[in-house]
């Protein structure tokens, strides 16, 4: 992990397309803007975990399947 100590106004770049810009500091809150390409997909880490373990439960077996009726269904 990379930690970086930052004011406002400066900035981060990650790679060719990503500027994390500092926007405003009080207290134990950070004020950040980023500026990425539209195809970048960038969530608050809490909203990330909710949706990779959304996923994980998504695609966990159900249990046994009753395929009987897509049987019936190609005849």
């Amino acid at each position: 992990m990379l930690v970086l100590t930052r004011k406002p106004r400066q900035t981060i770049v990650i790679g060719d397309e990503v500027i994390i810009n500092v926007v405003e500091v009080q207290g134990d809150n950070v004020r950040l803007a980023i500026d990425a390409p539209r195809h970048v997909k960038i969530y608050r880490g809490e909203i990330y975990s909710a949706i990779q373990d959304e996923n994980k439960s998504a695609a966990m077996p159900v249990g046994k399947l009753d395929l009987s009726a897509l049987a019936r269904v190609k005849k």
